[in-house]
């Protein structure tokens, strides 16, 4: 049975109003700037990715975005990590170090197509997402994803194993919403764990996946 729902990507950045200049063009989605950030908006909720203000990046992300593009020209100006051919992709930074990749045309719309996680076992924990979410997954000797995910504007989330460990919070997670009667509790009975309940004004229950992934997770 699924527990939750995708409910929005965030993303932590420096500099919010730049930032929702750039992944605004890149995802095709409207910006709304204010005080404490900034979103990012389109026709439908689940395409919802929050700008939130953080101190500057330091280490490689462990979970980045892929997108979806007719051409590489909106991403001229990008540092670029790979050359066009190397890859099926062609691998990007941003002005402040967020790495994401850029796939060319098939049948897809221009803008987000994967959430992809470095993992310390990607059989192990796409299995674990893919039970949470009620998804479809598939896995290979190489990396695992997860299809079919309720409310997800992505193709898959896809989940790579690398050698490095996770040591600092993920600078772009995700957030979910629990499904029926789901609790935070059935999913610490799953192996999730409470990072900071709700409190103050915060509404959501802040949660790490078994490989130490944040999420939040609000009430239906």
């Amino acid at each position: 049975m699924a527990l939750v729902t995708f409910k929005d990507l965030v993303i932590d950045v420096e500099d919010p109003a730049a930032a929702a200049g750039r992944w605004g063009r890149w995802l095709h989605l409207a910006g709304e700037i204010d005080e404490e950030g900034a979103v990012l908006r389109g026709e439908h909720p689940g395409q919802t990715v929050w700008l939130n203000p953080a101190p500057l990046k330091r280490v490689k992300n462990r979970v980045h975005l892929d997108l979806v593009a007719r051409d590489l020209e909106p991403f001229a100006d990008q540092i670029r990590i790979t050359e066009p051919g190397e890859f099926s992709w062609t691998s990007f930074s941003d002005p402040e170090g967020h790495e994401f990749c850029v796939f060319q045309g098939g049948e897809r719309p221009d803008g987000l197509k994967d959430v992809v996680v470095d993992s310390v076992d990607h059989r192990v924990i796409g299995a674990w997402w893919a039970d949470v979410f009620g998804a479809t997954l598939g896995s290979d000797d190489e990396y695992s994803w997860v299809d079919d995910i309720p409310g997800s504007p992505t193709e898959s989330f896809d989940f790579v194993n690398v050698p490095e460990p996770k040591t600092v919070k993920n600078r772009v997670h995700w957030d979910v919403a629990l499904a029926g009667e789901a609790t935070v509790d059935d999913l610490v009975a799953r192996g999730a764990t409470v990072l900071l309940p709700p409190g103050d004004d915060r509404g959501w229950t802040v949660m790490a996946d078994p490989e130490g992934n944040e999420f939040c997770v609000f009430d239906a």
